[in-house]
């Protein structure tokens, strides 16, 4: 067997292992390019008439929105902009609960209640992260099917570069005739736009393997010269634990954040878990980005700020590396080149979505070759 043929068996292989599992993780993936956008269509309740009056603080929109779910935890409260409503966010891992209440900033008032875990959208994340199934099974599934895929694209590659340089402008665009049979244009719809999406497709499957596994993104990082800690890390109190149970840190903190960033788009403040934990906030700078936001966090008594050895910590801070893996994400969803960036992301992942497709009837039509009829011989008697 010479090299090609095993690839090409390589390929033929894998593609048939996990083709349905990546359909459905381009699928999904396409649909999710533009939640932001489709979101922002009906989303108008979280837009209120500023006043000249103080908005809620921390405290007070926490005390508001736990009536609402006493038994959850609040993971944190999200401030914009004067004209945007207060998010009070919930969650708990197990069983799994994520919810946001809506507040009006200056009369307190709940304007909505969305659950993150129903819905179009997160259906269709359900799908991209886990198929549908329970967590442990699923994103493991996801992970190594990802990982395979990858090995397709190569593999690929490889079988798509012509022998002869003079068939090469085959292998680039589609040349179809009213002759061509069905076969030959499912050949290249598989060959040549696999050729045409195989470095972008690459991209996509690499950033979705890194925030699959934590040791490939350790590994990637400290390739690339990373000194910090990859794993996100929540220092505690340098103080130690809370001295006054009835003290607001935040509400002051709050204040002194938009004093400070004026500019920011958001501010995210985390109520801490344990006493001795600190306060946790990410201030997004640029909307619709997250690799540029700030990570801060302070100490509970003092609000004496305190530095983290992970690269979640301040933007402008960060080396090389640590700016480089904080983009993974945004490089995922496109969103790192803007609305031109989602559109890229969007038609890949649909093309994507097609390969396993062309590739499962390539293999049936070479597998179940059509029998040519049998001929039957007449003899004639001769008189």
């Amino acid at each position: 067997m010479t090299f090609k043929k095993f690839v090409f068996q390589l390929h033929k292989i894998l593609g048939l292992s996990t083709g349905l599992v990546v359909f459905i993780v381009a699928i999904t993936g396409c649909c999710w390019s533009f939640k932001e956008e489709i979101e922002s269509t009906y989303d108008h309740y979280k837009k209120v008439e500023p006043q000249s009056t103080p908005i809620l603080t921390p405290s007070q929109a926490k005390e508001i929105a736990k009536n609402i779910f006493p038994e959850h935890h609040i993971h944190g409260t999200l401030y914009k902009k004067a004209d945007d409503a207060i998010e009070v966010i919930f969650y708990d891992p197990e069983p799994e609960f994520y919810q946001s209440v809506f507040l009006n900033p200056y009369s307190g008032e709940v304007i909505q209640v969305d659950d993150h875990l129903s819905g179009f959208f997160a259906f269709i994340l359900k799908g991209h992260m886990r198929l549908w199934l329970p967590a442990g099974i699923g994103e493991q599934v996801v992970g190594v099917s990802i990982l395979v895929f990858i090995v397709i694209i190569i593999s690929g590659f490889i079988i798509w570069l012509p022998k002869k340089r003079k068939n090469l402008k085959q292998r680039l665009k589609f040349d179809w005739k009213k002759t061509t049979r069905w076969k030959r244009k499912n050949f290249d719809l598989h060959t040549v736009i696999g050729f045409y999406i195989c470095s972008l497709a690459l991209i996509l499957a690499f950033t979705g393997s890194l925030m699959s596994y934590n040791w490939l993104m350790y590994g990637v990082y400290k390739s690339i010269g990373g000194k910090k800690e990859v794993a996100f890390t929540i220092p505690q109190n340098i103080s130690g634990p809370l001295t006054d149970p009835n003290a607001q840190p935040m509400d002051k903190l709050l204040s002194k954040l938009m004093q400070e960033s004026p500019n920011a788009e958001a501010y995210e403040l985390h109520y801490p878990t344990y006493e001795n934990e600190s306060i946790y906030v990410e201030i997004s700078n640029s909307k619709s980005l997250f690799y540029d936001a700030d990570y801060r966090f302070f100490d509970q008594n003092t609000l004496e700020e305190i530095e983290t050895p992970s690269v979640y910590g301040k933007y402008k801070d960060g080396k090389v590396a640590d700016k480089i893996i904080r983009m993974n994400y945004d490089i995922h969803i496109g969103a790192i080149g803007g609305i031109a960036g989602k559109i890229i992301a969007f038609l890949v992942s649909l093309l994507t979505a097609s390969l396993p497709v062309t590739g499962m009837l390539l293999w049936y039509g070479r597998t179940y070759k059509k029998k040519p009829e049998s001929v039957k011989i007449t003899s004639k008697r001769t008189v």
